[in-house]
């Protein structure tokens, strides 16, 4: 006889490593973050919001940290639970090195909502809707 299915508690421990490095990627923590990831940390770990350490770094500027989650995996599409994707949020904050290391890694301007053309056009960031070819 079985009783109700009950889902698994979090380990509090896990979740505070979680938060952890989540922390270090909005920071830019870079050499932290990869070595966390190199040993075993998912390197397309989402939030609760859907967000993953990459959606993190390229919203908060850092083209490193962008880089060292791209080489180790992390998918430069992945939009968050609202559809952002991270080029769009590298859009938002006006981080133009961020949106060219997404852009060589195959991040798609035109996807997402907003995408990041559309942001770029509604923050009148010319700049970046050139490097789009959407000028």
């Amino acid at each position: 006889m079985t009783g109700p299915s009950e889902e698994p508690a979090h380990d509090p421990e896990v979740l505070q490593l979680a938060a952890k490095v989540f922390d270090l990627a909005r920071q830019g923590d870079t050499d932290t973050v990869a070595a966390y990831v190199d040993a075993g940390v998912p390197p397309n770990l989402s939030n609760d919001r859907g967000d993953t350490l990459l959606m993190l770094a390229a919203y908060h500027g850092h083209a490193d940290t962008v880089r060292v989650l791209l080489a180790r995996g992390a998918d430069a599409t992945r939009p968050n639970d609202q559809g952002q994707t991270p080029i769009a949020g590298a859009v938002f904050k006006g981080e133009a090195d961020v949106v060219r290391v997404l852009l060589e890694a195959g991040a798609d301007p035109a996807a997402g909502q907003p995408s990041a053309i559309d942001t770029a056009r509604m923050f009148g960031r010319t700049e970046l809707l050139d490097l789009f070819g959407a000028s």
